[in-house]
């Protein structure tokens, strides 16, 4: 007969409800039953004072070891007994092991990437600036904390232009940016919070609503469907929990009345989906950890074009209160330890075949280099971020792209890192070849063929595209490629001979991921493009038509790595690299636009078009040198000198070296002389501006990091702070 040995963290079986329950079904199927803790238990004789249910009441009695252990307590609690439960492991089987709290379950299942696309994009708030840029790309959020059970503690914030309605957990209040920046700040004081886009399930009668899928194993350790029930909220509330009003009903009947006509076929996906995910997380145990699991709870929600997304996935869910399935779910977890207990070889079994498919699971690393006039960085960010959000990445620092830094960057790949992101610089052929020498990429970006280093190829940009495409010859010629179909200079790259798949992006022109109804707002670009047959409105952190383009090339290359349209728009909200159309806000209403690491001519246009678009009052361009130019440097710097002036910029402002050409040329256009200036010595620049900067100006600064145009950014922040 088999001994079960119910293990939980209070002494007292009286205390624990179902601890009745288990000892009665356990009879009827003809098991011995016991409950004990931690600490009955005594290694040196192999024996436990346990609990056995005799004639109406627990009596104790000391027991043999069991056949197999139904862990029914808190893992958190039992962790105290950490000695005690390893020791007992080693000997006996038990019927579970926890799969980690809900972020670690959401990770794994991010890893395993079978089920990725199902989950909501999920983050951990790190401060309210963080939070902030969230619900600037998504509008609807949900904010709650990181352990959060039983519905306690979560908000459902809406942005609505300037203020946000925040809902949850007694709170219904309309809030400023301010208010709700402080709001965050005090809860994150309190403790971990993540965020995600709000996927909303609404009945007809515009109550939310979501389904819990309740699935365990039998008594031939095969995963059954236990129940699936909708739950709903009350009118009014967000929370379907049932703690937190929430009340179920049941499946068939709910689906004819909200659904109709997909009722059957919405039934069955429900039933596919929650038996998958059960099976899928079970291999997951074992191929990992060696272990298997044998019950757990999916509160799934279903948008408006039916598609599920998985909130939660619980481990040792509760009973529906409604249905009456308490002995459904106990008469299951008996007959499972019985199975447990009488089949250890084939579960061994089972769990090596298991960890054998995973060490087979074999997967070409990403190898992604990153080449282009402009843009690169951005474009790095942009990806690495994208593809953070399920894997680990290896990604170059924010400016390293010389060859001496690729050396050190083979030093330091590892066999952890799933994707590696590189960013590929060059001023003279045989550059890029050099550094597909020491790392050879699979992937290849190119975002633009412009004027940068143009001077070190006799001023023909035909020679930095056949520079630049050392990258398409270097790289694995089965590979993939990316490339930019509204830059002109890009149809001088040698593609002919490239074997691979090219794929293109733009937005004036057709390409494979195109943008369209690009907009500025408050905190950086929205853009629409079709996405996996679906149109999605995208929101990037940072200002400027060309950062479309940056994006459009990491969205490229992440689509073809598989990543879900959710995934690839909360990673669009990346770390901005440093000091690229940074914007501080000064006093008396001042901004001011920081792009000072590096300056050529398609690049200051885009800083300038940048200014035009976020200036409400006068605008001052602050332009500094640039360099490598050649001969071409007069006939760019008179185009500059053109488009300032029919940009309408107010003030016009030079430093450097012979840059006086471009307010010349401006002035030549009909831009008053009074307001153009030029400087080559930085105090008497400094000077002016400390004269000349008036409440609601806005100021552009741009220049290379080698003329030090950032001192003049420290300056006017200092000055104006």
């Amino acid at each position: 007969m088999t001994i079960i040995g119910m293990l939980h963290h209070r002494k007292d079986p009286e205390t624990v409800i179902k601890a009745y329950a288990f000892a009665a079904v356990a009879e009827a199927e003809g098991a011995n039953f016991f409950y004990f803790s931690p600490g009955e238990v005594n290694l040196v004789n192999r024996t436990i004072r346990g609990q056995v249910y005799e004639k109406g009441k627990w009596q104790t009695k000391i027991m043999p070891y069991p056949n197999v252990i139904y862990n029914a307590g808190s893992p958190e609690k039992l962790s105290k007994s950490k000695e005690i439960i390893n020791q007992l492991r080693k000997d006996i089987p038990f019927t579970t092991y926890s799969i980690g709290n809900k972020w670690s379950v959401n990770r794994r299942l991010k890893e395993a990437k079978d089920f990725a696309s199902y989950l909501i994009p999920t983050e951990v708030v790190k401060n309210s600036d963080h939070f902030m840029t969230f619900i600037a790309a998504f509008e609807k959020v949900v904010f709650k904390p990181i352990d959060g059970r039983k519905g306690k503690g979560i908000f459902f914030i809406i942005q609505e232009g300037n203020r946000f309605t925040v809902r949850g957990d007694g709170t219904y209040k309309s809030y400023t940016v301010a208010q709700l920046n402080a709001f965050i700040k005090q809860k994150l004081s309190q403790g971990t919070f993540i965020i995600q886009p709000y996927i909303q399930s609404v009945t007809k009668s515009g109550q939310v609503f979501d389904f819990r899928l309740h699935v365990q194993k039998n008594g031939k350790g095969e995963w059954v469907i236990t129940t699936i029930y909708p739950r709903v909220a009350p009118k009014g509330s967000i929370i379907a929990n049932i703690n937190s009003g929430g009340y179920t009903n049941y499946l068939e009947p709910f689906l004819e009345q909200e659904f109709k006509d997909d009722a059957f076929n919405i039934k069955k996906k429900l039933e596919y989906f929650s038996l998958s995910l059960a099976k899928h997380l079970d291999e997951l145990q074992m191929e990992k950890y060696g272990e298997v699991i044998d019950e757990i709870g999916i509160d799934i929600g279903m948008d408006q074009d039916q598609k599920l997304w998985i909130y939660e996935v619980n481990w040792r869910p509760g009973c529906p209160p409604a249905f009456y399935l308490e002995l459904d779910v106990v008469k299951n977890t008996i007959q499972y330890a019985m199975y447990i207990a009488n089949n250890q070889q084939a579960i061994k079994q089972k769990i090596r075949e298991a960890k054998r498919r995973g060490a087979k699971k074999e997967q070409t690393t990403p190898i992604i280099a990153i080449t282009g006039s402009a843009g690169k960085t951005t474009t790095k960010a942009f990806l690495s971020s994208i593809l953070s959000k399920k894997w680990n990445v290896f990604e170059s620092k924010d400016y390293w792209n010389t060859t001496e830094h690729t050396k050190q960057h083979a030093a330091e790949i590892n066999s952890s890192h799933q994707a590696v992101v590189l960013e590929y610089g060059m001023a003279y052929p045989g550059v890029i070849t050099e550094h597909c020498q020491i790392i050879q990429p699979n992937m290849s970006i190119v975002t633009n063929v412009g004027l940068a280093h143009v001077g070190n190829f006799n001023g023909d940009p035909r020679g930095v595209a056949k520079a630049k495409s050392e990258l398409i010859h270097g790289m694995d010629q089965s590979g993939v490629l990316c490339l930019n179909r509204d830059n002109d200079n890009s149809r001088f790259l040698e593609t002919e001979n490239f074997k691979g798949k090219t794929i293109t992006i733009g937005i004036k022109r057709h390409a494979n991921y195109r943008a369209y109804d690009v907009k500025y707002t408050d905190q950086g670009m929205t853009f629409k493009m079709k996405l996996q047959n679906e149109e999605i409105e995208l929101f990037i952190p940072i200002f400027g038509e060309h950062h479309v383009y940056n994006a459009l090339s990491a969205i490229a290359i992440a689509d073809h790595l598989g990543f879900s349209p959710m995934e690839i728009k909360t990673g669009l909200l990346f770390k901005k690299p440093p000091r690229r159309l940074t914007i501080y806000n000064c006093k008396d209403n001042i901004t001011m636009i920081d792009d000072t690491v590096h300056s050529h001519p398609e690049g200051v246009r885009a800083a300038l078009d940048v200014l035009k678009n976020l200036a409400k009052h006068r605008t001052i361009a602050i332009i500094g040198q640039m360099r490598e130019l050649g001969d071409i440097r007069e006939r760019e710097y008179r185009k500059l000198g053109d488009y300032i002036e029919q940009q309408g910029i107010d003030i016009l402002i030079t430093y450097g070296f012979r840059t006086e050409e471009i307010g010349d040329q401006a002035e030549r256009q009909g831009m008053p002389a009074r307001n153009i200036y030029h400087f080559t010595d930085r105090e008497k620049l400094h000077d002016l501006l400390s004269k000349l900067i008036k409440k609601d100006d806005t100021i552009l600064i741009k220049g290379a990091s080698k003329t030090n145009m950032f001192e003049t950014v420290k300056f006017i922040d200092k000055k104006y702070s």
